[in-house]
């Protein structure tokens, strides 16, 4: 079986790393690529290291000649695409924030906007570690965020066993390499202003991310206190680190809950005891590691490493377009025994 695929949005950082994944996947065929800056060029003349792919617009992208679309678009653009593709029979993965919320009245709280296409939602969240069986054969699946992803995978084992404390803040203080901003040039993140410099930015509970992690959270014990979220921007290009502090009930039954969930898990290194998650581990992989620290008889520290690029958006796009067609999900990330 080979899987026609389109990709929205092929030109951001995400979007390169995607179609470089894609275009190496054994099953799949990327049948065309859109870019509205650059429609009409090769992806090469963006991307010198890129593959050989030609761009058009959005408008002009020819539907009825994919399986599936992958949309690395910003929020408000992605899902009346992704409407469009349903509509036509054609498969989604999403990496905006647009079908990540199953509430419009959330999303417009949090995005300062009314969602586009309110009447997609609710859709699977595309966290595969944490359930993927509701996304096996999915018509569309939201893929989560970067920083969601590494809190997720810090937290939800905790929830999935009730071993955090009923009502306890949890604390998260995470970093981001700059690409997490994308590409588009912004004052904060030219080389001048990153390099030597570290810095926080939408400290307390003001991240966006907050609400996708909060609401599987909630799935998972709704005796859960708010999430403190700390992001802090990093003078690297790539990866994310989330130190999460963690009031549990029970210390060795909060240990065994990570064993539990991740036990086989291909993408998942849960690391020995005493050695601490760095993003050496899983830049440029698309695995996740965690390290998890005893800091007393009632707090557990847990170290969660993601590439921002990768397991916080396009490998983990190919492991939900893999559940979605009901191939190996490490298909195109990691060889596939016979």
């Amino acid at each position: 079986m080979t899987i026609r695929v389109g990709v929205y949005g092929a030109t951001g950082y995400t979007g390169l790393e995607l179609v470089r994944l894609l275009t190496a996947h054994p099953a799949v065929t990327v049948a065309f690529a859109t870019s509205e800056t650059s429609a009409g060029q090769n992806l090469r003349q963006s991307w010198p290291q890129a593959p050989d792919l030609p761009l058009i617009s959005a408008a002009a992208a020819p539907l009825d000649d994919v399986d599936a679309v992958l949309l690395c678009l910003p929020h408000t653009r992605s899902a009346p695409i992704a409407a469009q593709a349903l509509a036509r029979g054609v498969r989604v993965v999403d990496l905006s924030a647009d079908l990540r919320l199953d509430d419009p009245a959330v999303y417009a709280q949090w995005y300062g906007i009314a969602h586009p296409a309110p009447e997609l939602l609710p859709m699977p969240y595309g966290l595969p570690e944490l359930g993927r069986d509701r996304l096996r054969g999915a018509r569309a699946i939201a893929n989560p965020g970067c920083y969601a992803t590494s809190v997720l995978l810090a937290l939800a084992p905790l929830a999935r066993a009730r071993v955090l404390v009923p009502g306890a803040p949890l604390i998260v203080d995470a970093k981001s390499g700059t690409s997490g901003a994308g590409r588009t040039p912004k004052q904060h993140i030219l080389f001048a202003e990153v390099h030597g410099n570290f810095s926080p930015y939408s400290i307390g509970r003001a991240h966006r991310h907050l609400a996708e992690i909060e609401q599987v959270l909630a799935g998972e014990d709704a005796t859960l206190g708010p999430v403190i979220f700390s992001p802090h921007l990093l003078p690297t290009d790539r990866g994310i680190l989330s130190t999460v502090y963690a009031p549990v009930t029970d210390m060795a039954a909060a240990q065994e809950a990570f064993a539990a969930c991740y036990a086989g898990e291909p993408l998942i290194d849960l690391l020995p005891p005493g050695e601490l998650a760095t993003l050496a581990h899983v830049v440029r992989t698309p695995r996740a590691a965690l390290s998890l620290t005893s800091a007393s008889d009632g707090l557990l520290i847990i170290v969660s490493v993601i590439d921002n690029l990768l397991k916080g958006a396009a490998s983990q796009a190919v492991q939900n377009l893999n559940l979605m067609f009901d191939l190996p999900e490490i298909a195109g990330l990691l060889p596939v025994s016979a």
